[in-house]
C-alpha cells in the first residue's frame, strides 16, 4: 500500500456513497508531479537556469538551426503571453543565452537566436532532465513505460 492507498481506504470508510476511484489515479500524478518538478529545478539550476528560461531555449533548440524563431513563435511554443515573453527575452540576453536578430526582409520581424552559451547550457540541462526522469521511471519496465505513455496521450488529447 502507498499513501494514495490509504487516503483512499479513509475516504471509502468515511463516505462509501462516494465514489472516489479517481483519486486512485489523480493523486498519483499530483505526487508523481510533485517529484518531476523537483527533478526538473534540480537539473536546471545545476546548469543555471530557471523553469522558463528552459522552456524557451529548448523551444530554440528543438526548432534546429539556425536555432532561432520569432516572439511570437516562442509565445506559441512555451504558452506565455507576449508581454511576459518579452520581458524574459531581454532577460536572456542580459544573460548572454540568446540574441536578437532583425529580418533582413522585414525590419518588422525580429528572430530570437541562441546563443552557443545557449545551446551548450540547454543541451546539458535536457541531458540531466532525462537522466533524472529516467530514475523517476525506474520501477516501471519498457512495456509498462510504453503502455503508461498511450493511456496518459489518450487522456490527454481530450484537453489537447
Amino acid at each position: 500500500m502507498d499513501e494514495v492507498d490509504r487516503i483512499v481506504s479513509a475516504w471509502r470508510r468515511e463516505r462509501p456513497d462516494l465514489d472516489v476511484s479517481a483519486l486512485e489515479v489523480f493523486s498519483r500524478v499530483s505526487r508523481l508531479a510533485r517529484h518531476l518538478d523537483l527533478a526538473r529545478r534540480q537539473a536546471f539550476s545545476h546548469h543555471g537556469l530557471v523553469h522558463w528560461e528552459f522552456d524557451v531555449l529548448s523551444a530554440l533548440r528543438r526548432a534546429g538551426k539556425p536555432y532561432q524563431l520569432t516572439p511570437g513563435q516562442l509565445v506559441a511554443a512555451t504558452l506565455s503571453s507576449s508581454g511576459t515573453m518579452t520581458n524574459r527575452i531581454d532577460r536572456m540576453v542580459d544573460h548572454g543565452l540568446v540574441v536578437r536578430l532583425a529580418n533582413e526582409s522585414d525590419r518588422r520581424v525580429t528572430h530570437v537566436r541562441l546563443t552557443e552559451e545557449g545551446r551548450t547550457r540547454v543541451d546539458a540541462a535536457m541531458t540531466a532532465l532525462l537522466s533524472s526522469e529516467r530514475e523517476l521511471l525506474a520501477g516501471l519496465d519498457e512495456d509498462e513505460r510504453a503502455t503508461l505513455a498511450c493511456l496518459l496521450r489518450r487522456l490527454l488529447l481530450t484537453f489537447d
